[in-house]
């Protein structure tokens, strides 16, 4: 891919995590006949200006390379770019519906499958390990933790109410002192609807805050199951937008859950 005239790539739409337009997580998702340039991607992540851009390049049947892009930099995982990849892939009937969809991506295998209306993504778990907050973690919160642990993307921190989590105001943003990709804040549910809530913000990316955070939930889903006693838990991201993330932790596999809804289409030309 080269700039100039002539050019196009259709793009789709998806918010990720919802069953509902207009809430989730906004993706777009591009399904290329061949690999592309990184920076004419991060280029579209840009034009795009949402949480995330999905670039889908074919490789056999039911197997793809899969890369995600932020308008800024280019992610190690996502969760809801897959799910908005898959459910493009089946809904343009690129995949069949039922079969499998891989994705080779920068984290290692994962896999999609249908499940009903949902779809569900088999991820690597992201175990967090405790570990003692940093100053800045502790004053851009604005709160005392419950615990704080660490994993290779992002710290975890644990509140003590529901209520706490959904009206937290940090200033995280300039921390540039904290070597992570993020911080997911989270306690356990006040709801019986929900086993936690969680809310993830980006310590490099604006706006700071993601509406919903798949890849969180591979370490929300071990964390919680531990405190819990139970493998299968449904988390509710407590951003404006919202979204629900269904959980069973498998050891050194996590299995997320999710709707999407196609809400735009379009080509993009350059």
């Amino acid at each position: 891919m080269s700039s100039g005239g002539g050019h196009a790539a259709v793009f789709t739409m998806v918010n990720a995590f919802t069953d509902r337009a207009f809430s989730g997580n906004p993706a777009a998702v591009y399904i290329l006949q061949a690999a592309a340039d990184a920076g004419w991607m991060q280029a579209v992540a840009a034009e795009m200006a949402v949480p995330e851009t999905a670039f889908v390049v074919p490789r056999d049947a039911g197997s793809y390379d899969l890369r995600w892009f932020t308008p800024t930099v280019e992610e190690e995982l996502c969760g809801h770019a897959t799910l908005a990849s898959a459910h493009v892939l089946w809904e343009r009937g690129l995949l069949p519906a039922g079969a499998e969809a891989r994705f080779a991506t920068r984290s290692g295998l994962v896999r999609a499958s249908q499940a009903g209306s949902w779809i569900e993504l088999d991820f690597p778990t992201e175990r967090v390990v405790a570990t003692e907050p940093p100053a800045g973690l502790l004053s851009g919160l604005g709160c005392s933790p419950r615990a704080v642990g660490k994993n290779r993307l992002d710290y975890l921190v644990e509140l003590a109410e529901d209520s706490l989590v959904r009206t937290l105001d940090p200033k995280l943003h300039d921390c540039t002192e904290l070597e992570a990709r993020g911080v997911i804040v989270t306690a356990r549910s006040a709801s019986a609807d929900y086993d936690f809530v969680s809310r993830f913000f980006a310590l490099r990316e604006n706006p700071p805050e993601d509406p919903v955070t798949g890849s969180a939930h591979c370490a929300l889903g071990a964390y919680w199951a531990e405190r819990l006693g139970r493998t299968e838990l449904v988390g509710y991201q407590a951003s404006r937008r919202g979204g629900v993330v269904k959980v069973r932790y498998c050891g050194p596999r996590t299995i997320l859950l999710g709707q999407a809804v196609t809400v735009m289409r379009g080509e993009l030309v350059w």
